[in-house]
């Protein structure tokens, strides 16, 4: 059967899985589940015995396991996190994916989660194979403007060369930042987190944990995109 997305929008659930009666059990679940992660209990167990004891969907589960955080992770992000006047000269290495359907999420009103650590994340189901949809064009175009707005010198992109597409993604994206004469370059990685945590004298721009555990500085793009273009976002602001 044919793929017939167009959007990354919200699931038909989501109305009523996130909905304002729903939001103080899912906070005090998130407080739960943060203590047990930060104190190096398994992700997974602890998100099965939170999620369990307050019978949460698996899409609540999935918004609760994105924006854990423990204490010392916290205490450790924001001492690595760049402020946007302090970009200007610096490049950034992006994780592709994880940024870009932010982002096409974000634009399409599907729910956005802001966690602990005040980073911006969504629950869209991207895996083996990734689709362009309506807003991808206009999510790069954001990107574009705002890294013209703050200064930077050079972009790297970088997505799942195993994951179906990326290849026609790439070619896309580099059609993209030839017409607007933009300083990018994309490449494609079998372990783009490691790649993007690793990559000396960058700047990571990524929301995945493990990225942000082992990179040197990161940045919350997506947060500020999405604070300074889009109206009436779906906000789902678990630091309250």
């Amino acid at each position: 059967m044919p793929n017939t997305q167009k959007h990354r929008g919200a699931n038909p659930k989501d109305a009523k899985l996130f909905a304002e009666k729903n939001l103080p059990k899912l906070k005090k679940a998130l407080i739960d589940l943060s203590y047990l992660v930060g104190r190096d209990y398994s992700p997974k167990a602890s998100l099965k015995l939170i999620g369990d004891r307050y019978r949460f969907s698996d899409r609540q589960r999935q918004a609760l396991s994105h924006s854990a955080c423990g204490e010392n992770q916290l205490k450790d992000r924001n001492q690595k996190h760049i402020s946007p006047e302090n970009l200007q000269g610096k490049n950034l290495v992006i994780d592709g994916y994880n940024q870009l359907i932010t982002l096409e999420a974000a634009l399409s009103k599907a729910p956005i989660f802001i966690g602990i650590d005040g980073c911006h994340r969504d629950i869209a189901s991207v895996h083996s194979t990734y689709r362009k949809v309506e807003e991808t064009s206009k999510a790069l175009q954001l990107f574009g403007e705002e890294f013209q707005n703050l200064g930077l010198n050079k972009i790297l992109w970088v997505f799942d060369k195993p994951v179906s597409n990326s290849g026609k993604l790439k070619q896309f994206i580099e059609e993209i930042a030839k017409e607007n004469n933009w300083n990018w370059e994309v490449i494609l990685e079998y372990n783009p987190d490691k790649y993007v945590a690793e990559k000396e004298n960058w700047i990571a721009i990524s929301t995945d944990s493990w990225v942000l555990e082992r990179c040197k500085n990161w940045f919350n793009l997506n947060g500020y995109i999405i604070k300074k273009h889009i109206e009436n976002p779906w906000i789902v602001d678990f630091r309250e």
